[in-house]
């Protein structure tokens, strides 16, 4: 799941303002598996002559061939790989765009751009001190680099380091537009006890810019409805929600995040027919099983195979899908609360968002050992972070203790 994404969450405004602050984080990788022999196929990949998309794709490798060590053509390709690892919640893309950077080792001498995009990659992998490593090289180059400014600042929310995500978007604010600087401040400022200010402030400077661009009025809709939702007000979450939506740019961080707020509201029907063209990614794919699990459909088997198919493919590859999507899987499919709950405090271990804290406080009160989800209760308290759901969630650990 987000990731929650949020993380993972996600943005598309810097370079698509670092995927609604990671609500977009991807999933966690091990080392590559190296098939025996040139004969065993991993997967079946779909190839159309004829899509737009893969048009692109080999044009861009195409120039790339000519000239290997071209950083600029690195770049474009690397860049067109990530986007589509973040649309289409295909991992396998991060791994074809380091293989365009492969050419360039080290950090030496490197253009700022291909460190930023080399970070992109990393921290969608869940390399996150390497990634911050990376994007603070590229700002001692180009101090006012809002992308650079903007994935630090990403990454920084995803590990709790809120102190670090003030700095980079005070820095941020100084170089971008009113309403960008807003909204970074705005994020930061709602996961440190002032949500309803944040809020405010931020309903209030998208007033004032009704005229910005598509992608970061997407990202706007989509930080207030998170906001909303976390205060307990539904009505304005939906709303939020179907303003982003209405902007035609749906992509996987978006959907996800209305399908999990649609779930919530106990809407199933609406996430089925919201998701139904979007199994290619797991996460989605996860969240179409769950509504059809809350349906009784007939669909709840086949989709639920699919899921474990898919999981055990990535681990076959070498990957290892993002825990809290898998916790998720196994507490509601496979009625495993102890195997959630490893999981859940894995994932815990690398990042520290809400939905992080709702899968490990869930798995706890499943697997009744509320102690287990004492770090995410820590988490609330020092960060005085702000959300009916989970607030309610801890009520039930702190009586279980009890």
């Amino acid at each position: 799941m987000l990731f929650y994404m949020k993380l993972l969450l996600f943005l598309r405004v810097t370079a698509t303002i670092a995927p609604y602050f990671l609500g977009a984080v991807g999933p966690a990788w091990s080392a590559p598996h190296v098939p025996a022999s040139d004969a065993i196929v991993i997967e079946r990949l779909p190839y159309r002559a004829a899509d737009p998309v893969q048009r692109e794709l080999r044009e861009l490798r195409s120039a790339l061939a000519g000239n290997p060590r071209d950083p600029e053509r690195a770049i474009a390709l690397a860049r067109r790989y990530f986007d589509l690892a973040l649309t289409e919640g295909d991992p396998r893309y991060i791994g074809y765009g380091e293989a365009a950077l492969g050419p360039f080792s080290g950090t030496d001498g490197l253009p700022a751009e291909l460190l930023v995009v080399r970070a992109q990659l990393l921290q969608y992998r869940h390399e996150f001190t390497r990634a911050i490593a990376l994007l603070e090289r590229a700002l001692a180059a180009q101090p006012d680099d809002p992308e650079a400014l903007a994935w630090s600042a990403a990454i920084r929310m995803v590990q709790a380091d809120y102190a670090g995500a003030q700095r980079d978007c005070e820095r941020l604010a100084r170089v971008a537009s009113e309403l960008l600087g807003t909204g970074c401040r705005a994020h930061v400022a709602a996961a440190t006890g002032k949500l309803r200010a944040s809020y405010e402030r931020l309903s209030a400077a998208s007033a004032r810019h009704p005229g910005v661009r598509r992608t970061l009025r997407l990202w706007v809709y989509t930080l207030l409805a998170d906001m909303a939702q976390r205060l307990g007000d539904a009505g304005a979450a939906e709303s939020h929600y179907r303003s982003a939506i209405a902007l035609g740019a749906t992509d996987q961080y978006l959907l996800a995040a209305y399908a999990e707020f649609l779930l919530d509201e106990r809407r199933p029907a609406e996430v089925d027919a919201l998701l139904r063209d979007w199994d290619r990614s797991d996460v989605l794919l996860l969240l179409r099983a769950r509504a059809a699990r809350a349906l009784g459909s007939s669909e709840r088997s086949a989709l639920a195979k699919t899921l474990q198919a898919r999981y055990a493919a990535a681990t076959l590859r070498g990957e290892r899908l993002h825990a809290q999507d898998e916790a998720r899987f196994r507490l509601e499919f496979l009625a495993d609360a102890k195997g959630a709950l490893e999981l859940a405090v894995q994932n815990w271990s690398e990042q520290h968002e809400a939905a992080d804290a709702r899968i490990l406080m869930e798995a706890a009160i499943a697997a009744n050992e509320p102690r287990a989800a004492e770090p995410a209760l820590e988490w609330l308290r020092s960060n005085r972070f702000e959300d009916v759901r989970l607030s309610r969630l801890a009520a039930t650990l702190l009586g279980l203790v009890r």
